[in-house]
């Protein structure tokens, strides 16, 4: 039985195919429309899908779209007239939108599916969410928490799931949202909605926690037993064209920060404020929810299920034994979702878990091209290359990183989701003093308060980390072990702000954040066999088995699908070499790079 799932229409369009319910294939739309974030019909996605499967859309025989659009369309018109008149101008915006596109969604995916005539299914949001968090875990029975900004009414949900059931038991709201409310100040610190929250989480270890106890006695009411509430005389996301009100601005004594000025020490501790307070509820919402099912093991999805921070909490301090996370936890994951409560719950067919291995196939779930795909499109571009065997591969380059240079890492299929986990990323030596800066300004053009991930040997990383388990999706933040730490003066103890970039921490400070804690993957060889003995290969050259790792992409950029997009990223950027493939190219031997304008204007850099 073929399923296709889709999400679209609001941020990360994505598709997902099962096959008597085994996980094909799954895409973000992004990748090969190469637009951040592509909330577009996943047109190309649902292709690559239904190629990998070696079927056509006449084959389907059932598509399930994440969400209920009338209901949510519903939620958007009776908010709208809450608040009338005001926020005419926002609902003059976004009703042609709805008219054209996201009411008429079964007829589109019928046309664009050669006039696809079988059923089509529409789970709620938080049980397309919640289906994604549970079904491909190891459990044979969890409990489920999902936590976005918003689907159609609900923002956070509660439940459990036991083989091939689900069951949501409460929920909250909208407009009480704590997705939205790290998204208000996403905004107010001068990051993109939807965009920047990643952002406003790496900055917040810059700051001090000094508004926490203003957001909890004037913006949100955290309640023991896991409910909240916004008071929304702050906010300004129901009806309006901004996420915060003057109300707001007022309370903490600032306007929101410009993109793009400078950060100063406010905007710091801003951040460093409310990722406390995120944090502080997620661990509310993880320990009634544990008091209420009584069970030991934890499903984790939805946007806010990227606050690795959060998470790493979740796992040290809340009351579940284990914690799994949908790796594609935002709105991609949606697709899979629902494509999983249709085989599961709908279909009513069993699932097959060990407690132990998760049915995800570590999330390497996009494309992957062959030999001779690569050489052709490194052959178009005039590209110089070297042809490796497999072999060669993970020792050449553990040379390479080990002489302190930057390589673009093209392995294997994409991975699904919103990270690189060592098929589409840019490698180097985590011990490098200077690797965090010119990785930041010189390869990702990016804010250098940016703090870079580790990936580390799954074998090894106790021996590194303060971490006992597996972090296969780089969802969990742990701090550097404490004999890896450097001894501080107290000079650079007593930096302060973007000064305390300067200060180097560790035995690997590209990757030690300065609260000395890292954002992990660990990898296995079972998961990623060549990405594992290229790390090992460096750890016998050099006595570390950790390295950086960061998505294969620059700033504004999503990360690279194609070959063609790798050797492009590579020769815009200052990279020292690319192994894609069984290529590797050395930037010194390349042609001149010439393109008629300079390509960064062509993005939208947040």
């Amino acid at each position: 039985m073929n399923i296709l799932g889709i999400s679209a229409f609001y941020h990360d369009s994505a598709a997902a195919l099962l096959q008597d319910g085994r996980i094909v294939a799954a895409a973000q739309e992004e990748r090969f429309s190469r637009l951040k974030h592509d909330p577009g019909y996943p047109a190309n996605a649902i292709e690559y899908c239904l190629k990998t499967a070696g079927i056509g859309p006449h084959d389907l025989d059932a598509v399930a779209f994440y969400d209920k659009p009338f209901i949510k369309f519903e939620r958007i018109l009776k908010s709208y007239l809450a608040y009338a008149p005001r926020g005419l101008r926002s609902f003059m915006m976004a009703i042609p939108m709805w008219l054209k596109h996201k009411l008429m969604v079964p007829e589109m995916i019928r046309r664009e599916l050669d006039d696809y005539q079988g059923p089509i299914y529409m789970p709620e949001h938080h049980e397309s969410h919640a289906a994604s968090a549970f079904f491909p875990s190891p459990y044979p029975e969890a409990a489920i928490i999902t936590l976005d900004g918003v689907g159609e009414w609900t923002t956070t949900s509660i439940g459990s799931g036991s083989g091939n059931e689900l069951r949501i038991d409460q929920e909250i709201r909208f407009p009480h949202s704590l997705g939205l409310l790290y998204s208000a100040f996403t905004y107010y610190c001068g990051f993109k909605v939807n965009f920047g929250e990643y952002k406003l989480m790496g900055l917040a270890p810059y700051g001090e926690p000094k508004y926490v106890d203003l957001i909890l006695e004037n913006l949100i009411d955290l309640r023991d037993d896991g409910s909240f509430k916004l008071d929304m005389r702050y906010f300004d996301y129901v009806a309006g064209l901004r996420m915060t009100s003057r109300r707001f601005h007022k309370l903490l004594g600032r306007p929101p920060r410009k993109g793009e000025s400078k950060i100063d020490t406010f905007y710091m501790d801003v951040a460093r404020s409310i990722q406390e307070v995120t944090e502080t509820a997620m661990l509310h919402i993880a320990r009634h929810t544990h008091q209420r099912t009584g069970l030991s093991k934890l499903c984790l999805a939805g946007g806010v299920a990227l606050n690795c921070v959060g998470n790493g909490r979740l796992l040290r301090e809340g009351p579940f034994d284990e914690v799994w996370i949908q790796p594609a936890a935002g709105d991609a994951g949606g697709a899979l979702g629902a494509a999983l409560f249709v085989w599961h719950v709908l279909q009513g067919q069993p699932r097959q878990v060990d407690g132990k291995s998760d049915l995800q196939h570590a999330s390497y779930l996009g494309p992957g091209f062959e030999p001779d795909e690569i050489k052709g499109q490194l052959d178009e571009r005039g590209a110089v290359y070297t042809l490796l065997d497999q072999g060669q591969i993970p020792g050449r380059v553990a040379e390479l990183i080990a002489d302190n240079k930057v390589v673009g890492w093209f392995q294997g299929r994409t991975e699904f989701g919103p990270r690189a986990l060592g098929s589409r990323s840019i490698i180097g030596d985590a011990r490098s003093r200077d690797m965090q800066t010119v990785m930041n300004l010189k390869i990702k053009f990016r804010e250098s308060f940016r703090p870079f991930a580790p990936t580390v040997l799954a074998d090894k990383v106790a021996d590194w980390f303060d971490f006992d388990g597996e972090s296969p999706y780089m969802l969990m933040v742990a701090d550097v072990k404490a004999d890896k730490l450097r001894e501080l003066s107290d000079e650079d103890q007593a930096a302060q702000g973007l000064d305390k970039l300067r200060v180097i921490r560790s035995e690997v400070p590209a990757i030690t954040h300065v609260n000395n804690s890292a954002r992990l993957q660990t990898v296995s060889r079972e998961d990623n066999p060549l990405y594992y003995e290229m790390i090992k290969a460096f750890d016998d050259l050099t006595g570390c088995p950790v390295i950086i790792n960061t998505s294969f992409n620059v700033r504004g950029e999503p990360i690279v699908c194609s070959p063609d997009d790798a050797f492009v990223c590579f020769m815009r950027t200052d990279m020292d070499y690319l192994a894609v493939g069984p290529y590797l190219l050395d930037k010194t031997v390349q042609k001149p790079w010439k393109e008629q304008r300079d390509w960064r204007e062509t993005y939208e850099l947040d």
